[in-house]
Order: structure tokens, then sequence, then C-alpha cells
């Protein structure tokens, strides 16, 4: 990390600064050598631009006392909503700094900018944020990716990945109780333009197969939609539109197509207890002992576990 870089920007002790430190080099993976900028503050909107102040590669810790005077030192165009057409308007009335916009009036502002976007800027030149920090919540989704270079755009290459994939996303919602009804996939071409897709089911999943089987359907609608484009280079997939663990109810063997797809069947039931053996095994001696047939299991050492852990949002 680099020294801090304003002295006013952080009176606090030594001890406490290296503290700070080693728990964000911890917390970031510094054993591959990433840069990792981090701020610190009483709101959200300033520890967001000390953050930007710390890159790319350092730590911006600002006291409550002097948080002001570091702030309006600042260019204008690091605050929440300010891009270049804001700042050049804003240019125009003589507003380059932070603190010469918390000078300003409002109705010098909201002709430029409006009412609404004026108001939560000067407030924010004052550091006024009201928005709580919650330091505690479940994600709304769960997914992987899978960066593959520049492979070409066929079936026996995007399969066995997708499959990887729908297994770490599987495994995570049934170690926390998860089931979700939406299912989306990404796919990036060699331009690294990307293209989604995602489809609503009508009973929640969690089963590793029917992930991996929508996720492949969805993956061919977006090639056949796009024939032109040869070669991709990251896929991925997440699960959103959350639901606990319910009572399962059971569905009469009615001869419906994807039978297999829905829990309540005699299929659907089987895939789970599949998935939930699966799950045992690798709780007791590790992901690489028991794996899918489909699936092949050198993918699971492309990226450290540790850093997978890291980079896998709680549900």
């Amino acid at each position: 990390m680099r020294p801090l870089p304003t002295s006013r920007a952080a009176p606090i002790s030594s001890v406490c600064r290296r503290k700070l430190q080693q728990r964000s080099d911890a917390a970031c993976g510094r054993s591959w050598a990433f840069p990792i900028s981090v701020g610190v503050a009483r709101t959200k909107h300033l520890a967001k631009i000390a953050s930007q102040v710390a890159k790319p590669d350092g730590l911006v810790i600002v006291d409550p006392e002097t948080e002001l005077d570091f702030l309006h030192d600042l260019p204008v165009e690091l605050m929440w909503g300010v891009g270049p057409v804001t700042k050049a308007r804003l240019a125009k009335i003589g507003v380059l700094t932070i603190g010469q916009l918390a000078k300003t009036q409002r109705r010098s502002l909201e002709p430029l900018l409006g009412h609404a976007v004026g108001e939560k800027l000067a407030a924010l030149a004052w550091n006024r944020d009201p928005r709580e920090i919650e330091t505690h919540h479940r994600a709304r989704s769960a997914g992987a990716q899978s960066a593959i270079g520049k492979k070409s755009a066929d079936e026996r290459v995007f399969r066995p990945t997708l499959r990887h994939l729908a297994d770490r996303v599987g495994t995570r919602l049934r170690t926390k109780s998860r089931l979700g009804r939406t299912v989306s996939v990404r796919v990036r071409f060699a331009d690294l333009r990307s293209v989604t897709r995602s489809v609503t089911l009508p009973a929640p999943i969690s089963a590793t197969g029917t992930l991996a089987e929508i996720a492949e359907e969805l993956v061919r609608d977006v090639l056949a939609r796009h024939p032109d484009e040869q070669t991709i280079s990251l896929l991925a997939i997440s699960v959103s539109n959350f639901e606990k663990h319910s009572v399962l109810q059971l569905e009469l063997p009615l001869g419906l197509e994807h039978e297999e797809r829905r829990p309540g069947t005699k299929k659907g039931m089987a895939r789970s207890a599949v998935d939930h053996a699966i799950d045992r095994i690798r709780t007791r001696f590790g992901w690489e002992a028991v794996g899918y047939g489909s699936v092949a299991l050198e993918l699971s050492r492309s990226v450290p576990d540790e850093f997978r852990e890291l980079a896998e949002r709680e549900l």
C-alpha cells in the first residue's frame, strides 16, 4: 500500500491503520498481488470518494472532524452523478471543486441540473448522505462465471463449462437452503460484447442437472440469434427470485415435458437425492472427491478455492 495521500485525511493511529491494512489485505486476496483501493469514512458517499483518491492501490481514512476540509479540496467529478456532461455544465458557472459546489446556491444549480439532481449534489457536497450501511444482508442472486479465452462457439466448448458453473451455483444454493425461479446466462463474444438471456420457471430449483440443462438451452438460443458470432470469451450463470425450502408438493407422473426438472416428480426427486449425496461427500472429503460425470473435474482447479470463496457473495 502506498502512503495516505493527505495528512488531514487520516489523523489516525498507526496501529489502527496497520490493522485496517492487514484486514483489507486478508479480505481481498493480497497473496495474488491484486491492486486494491480502500476508503474509510463516516458516510457511504465520502467512503466512495476516499476509495477513488486511494487508487490505484492505497488506503484513505477520512477523520470525521476534518472530513469537509478533505472533501471540499477535491475535484467535483469525483462525486456521484457528475459525469463529463454535468462537469462541463458546472464548469460554465465556475464550479470545479466540491467546495465551490457546496458554496453555490441551489437556485443556480437547478436550471443546469434539474431540481432533484441539484438538491442531491448540494447535499452530498456537505457530506449529507442519509443512507445507512448494511453490514449483513442476503444477496438477491447467486452466480458464477468463467473466462475461457477466445474459444469456438461450439457445444463441445460451452457445455462442459456450463456444467461446471451449474455445479458451483447449485452447490451454493443447496448449502444455504435456497431455491430460485429465474435462471440467467451471459455470453460474452470476442469483441467483449455481452448478451444476456433468462427464463422464469413455474417451480423454484436448486438441482445441478436442471440448472445446467436450462443454461445450455439459453446459450443455444443466444448463439442461434447471433449466427455471425463464432467466438465466445466468457460464460456466466446466475439464479435469482429466491425462495426458501418449503414443503415439497409431490406431482403425479403425467408425462409432461422435462418432467425431471420439476422437483416434485419422481425423476426430480432422484436428481435431488444425487445432489445431496454429492454434497455430503464433498463436505467430508473435499470438492474434488466426487463429481458429475458430465463435468470436467479439472475445471475446478482453474481458480484457487480461497479466491473463489471471496468472489462468491454470501446468500
